[in-house]
């Protein structure tokens, strides 16, 4: 990859991290099925950014950040993934397998940086106490930007100067090592997907897993045709839901009435 077009894509990754996260208070932007669209398409191949993203966004949709430890980072490891498979001609699926090392590699950078950050938390407390809001906002601004241009000047030097040492050992590799890298990128998105089940699994609704399961095996439905039958199925419960809701809420307030007639 060039020079000029690591730079860019490195720029492309501080603005929307620092307008997310800083600006917008996160609103998903730097999630892998926005920024790996945003980075193909300034790579030349905004297709294989819309592909790669949801394939990244189902692997990384169930790791969350709990007690401020992130296992990955899902934004540089997008924007990594995307540009090994455009910039080198390698195939998609080993830019997915590679992305979850790479995140966890990111966040090993972050977490060095870590402690110095931290030490400032006395600081801070101080500046806030004190009233002043506009220095305190212009110090968590200067702040921000420092941290995501340390990671952006990182992805910079690894998009620059190690896709294509990246590209040249994946290249060596042996078919067997490469068709392993494509059954893990398989079983990632599966754990990607069994995560996510897991924080949201209840009697209720695991029902609706076995149902799909069974529309994409044995029926042959794609996972849009799943996905449209599904929001069908949650829009229609919401509203059956709602009108029950509404006419508790309407017998409870007609009983509240009688009760104050009885009693005058």
């Amino acid at each position: 990859m060039s020079v000029t077009t690591a730079l860019i894509v490195a720029f492309v990754y501080v603005v929307i991290y620092n307008l997310d996260n800083l600006w917008l208070s996160w609103q998903c932007l730097s999630r892998p099925i926005v920024i790996a669209p945003v980075a193909g398409l300034f790579l030349g191949d905004f297709r294989t950014g819309i592909i790669m993203g949801a394939g990244l966004e189902s692997i990384f949709m169930g790791i969350s950040a709990i007690g401020g430890s992130i296992p990955a980072d899902p934004t540089t490891a997008s924007i990594v993934a995307v540009a090994y498979a455009i910039t080198s001609g390698g195939d998609m699926e080993t830019g997915l397998a590679i992305a979850l090392p790479i995140g966890t590699l990111m966040t090993s950078f972050s977490g060095i940086l870590m402690p110095f950050f931290s030490s400032l938390a006395a600081y801070w407390e101080k500046l806030a106490t004190s009233g002043n809001i506009k220095n305190f906002t212009w110090q968590v601004i200067v702040v921000g930007n420092c941290q995501t241009l340390i990671s952006g000047a990182i992805l910079f030097v690894g998009l620059a100067y190690g896709v294509s040492g990246l590209s040249s050992l994946l290249g060596s590799l042996p078919a067997w090592v490469l068709t392993g890298l494509g059954a893990a990128t398989s079983m990632m998105l599966a754990v990607g997907f069994a995560i996510l089940t897991s924080m949201i699994w209840s009697g209720e609704i695991g029902i609706f897993f076995f149902v799909g399961y069974i529309l994409a095996r044995f029926v042959g439905l794609g996972s849009l045709q799943i996905a449209l039958l599904g929001a069908a199925i949650a829009i229609t419960m919401f509203f059956s839901e709602k009108r029950i809701i509404d006419l508790k809420n309407s017998l409870d307030s007609s009983a509240s009435a009688s009760k104050g007639d009885d009693f005058f």
